[in-house]
């Protein structure tokens, strides 16, 4: 039994936060965030949205997408770092509201990696034959840890939540391979205090090493070659980032993901997202290799090669 993605959703704050709205808040310009990070505009949840509020609009769209009912749900993982509270956790919020009553439920904490150490969590349940379906979500309201008067770190981040069904797929299709690592002596370089705190350019430096690297491991896993690739979706953090993984696996740049100018850095939402914004572009079809790959604080890493489809 192969595993992969039946079914996806998302939620997209409607608050808009622009490059020159920030500009009337702190010491910065359009001009300088757009050359450094490629962000132009992000999305902030209001006040009286929480984390489990966006996860959970975000699993009922992914749950009517895969055509399923939450009762068939059989494990419910939400990837975040911005917990409505310690506990419960977002994913037993949301499994209440969801009217998941089987589902076992737990939050991932491996930041803007969430989402593929979710993904991988998943997939080792379904092959295995224990569970059919799971639902994974990455989400986070990472506002409300933003120190709004620090500009290195102010200008990155935004809001938002995206969520896969993952379940039984045809043997050809599905998740082909993939790496998850660590390395916790990196942890210093980007952590959370009161609020995110973060050394750019070691960050910088490790994302461009990890995402190449991590990207050729998985295909090499997977028996493929860079030529295979169909389509590229890296984490969304900064687009010199970005570029980097796409030229270490020499792809043209419409085979890249690109949404990090409309919505920043959203952590472990940022690789749904995208995913769902390419699928509906129609840039992505069945039978596709796509290869997503992500990195956050701890430091984490994950890269995941699939063929789309079900």
């Amino acid at each position: 039994m192969k595993a992969g993605i039946v079914g996806m959703g998302r939620y997209l704050p409607e608050k808009v936060l622009t490059n020159h709205d920030l500009e009337k808040m702190m010491d910065t310009t359009d001009e300088w965030i757009r050359t450094r990070t490629g962000i132009e505009e992000r999305r902030i949840a209001a006040d009286d949205i929480n984390t489990s509020d966006m996860a959970f609009f975000a699993a009922q769209q992914a749950i009517e997408n895969a055509a399923i009912t939450p009762e068939e749900i059989d494990l419910i993982l939400v990837a975040t770092v911005t917990p409505d509270s310690p506990f419960p956790s977002v994913a037993c919020r949301i499994q209440e509201r969801l009217g998941a009553k089987k589902a076992a439920a737990m939050d991932i904490s491996a930041a803007c990696a969430g989402f593929m150490y979710g993904l991988v969590t998943a997939k080792q349940f379904i092959e295995s034959g224990v569970y059919k379906y799971i639902l994974v979500v990455g989400v986070e309201k990472l506002s409300k840890i933003t120190d709004w008067t620090d500009r290195n770190t102010a200008v990155l981040f935004g809001d938002a939540a995206g969520a896969a069904i993952v379940g039984p797929v045809s043997e050809n299709r599905g998740i082909l391979a993939f790496e998850l690592g660590a390395d916790g002596t990196g942890g210093k370089h980007l952590y959370q205090d009161e609020y995110i705190i973060m050394n750019g350019r070691e960050v910088f430096k490790f994302a461009v090493r990890q995402m190449g690297e991590s990207c050729i491991h998985v295909l090499e896993k997977a028996g493929l070659k860079k030529e295979d690739v169909d389509f590229l979706i890296p984490h969304q953090a900064n687009i010199r980032i970005m570029e980097a993984s796409r030229q270490r696996l020499e792809l043209p740049e419409e085979k890249m993901s690109k949404t990090v100018n409309k919505y920043g850095n959203t952590s472990a939402a940022s690789i749904p997202v995208s995913l769902i914004e390419d699928l509906e572009a129609g840039r992505i079809k069945d039978d596709d290799i796509i290869v997503m790959v992500g990195f956050g604080g701890g430091l984490t890493w994950g890269a995941i090669a699939i063929r789309w489809g079900k």
